[in-house]
């Protein structure tokens, strides 16, 4: 299979699952991995099923497209002593949320894009899949003779494309808010954007 069909996810949570499920059925090979290492989610490969395989964070991260879906105070030590990302596409899904507490964790004046984009370097990064309930993203995206919306935002314009090919190709309906700044504030936790669960008609 070529490289580009593979995609990489780092977190095996709930929105992990629901974007992997999606991705494998639209034909991708899927790795799924976690800090605990691949034993630890033989379970979560048998239900998923499909092309789904777990790998190590290392295995994914190596992937041309791969999907960040961690708990937020996880992030520092998931992403560390990873290599340069090369250009590969990172898909930001994350949501600044200190749990249990449920409240936003501190970022100064930054978006919460800027704050992971540190955590990559040399990634291409695109925030996209963090607005929905994972119960909601997990469903068919075609409801009411439409296509659930996914919300993105990045710099880049070609990995915006390459995202964008792929929220089509999985069966939602893709929509660019511009770069990851002025877009991000809107899709990131405690923006107008997350939760809403926004339908696009056929024109």
């Amino acid at each position: 299979m070529n490289t580009n069909d593979v995609i990489g996810i780092i977190g095996a949570g709930n929105i992990a699952q629901a974007f992997a499920k999606h991705v494998a059925k639209a034909g991708y090979q899927v790795i799924i991995s976690n800090s605990r290492g691949p034993e630890s989610l033989s379970e979560v490969v048998n239900t998923l099923g499909g092309s789904i395989k777990a790998g190590t964070v290392e295995e994914a991260a190596q992937a041309a497209i791969v999907l960040l879906a961690l708990p937020w105070t996880h992030l520092s030590e998931a992403l560390a002593d990873l290599p340069n990302w090369g250009g590969r596409i990172v898909i930001d899904a994350t949501n600044f949320i200190v749990f249990p507490a449920f409240t936003p964790a501190d970022l100064g004046e930054k978006t919460s894009s800027e704050v992971v984009a540190e955590f990559v370097p040399g990634a291409r990064m695109v925030k996209a899949f963090n607005t929905l309930d994972a119960a909601i993203l997990a469903a068919d995206p075609h409801e009411a003779g439409g296509q659930r919306v996914i919300f993105m935002s990045g710099d880049d314009t070609a990995a915006k494309a390459d995202v964008s090919q792929l929220i089509k190709k999985i069966g939602f309906a893709g929509i660019d808010l511009g770069g990851l700044v002025t877009g991000g504030k809107l899709q990131q936790f405690g923006g107008p954007l997350p939760s809403n669960n926004l339908i696009k008609l056929p024109e």
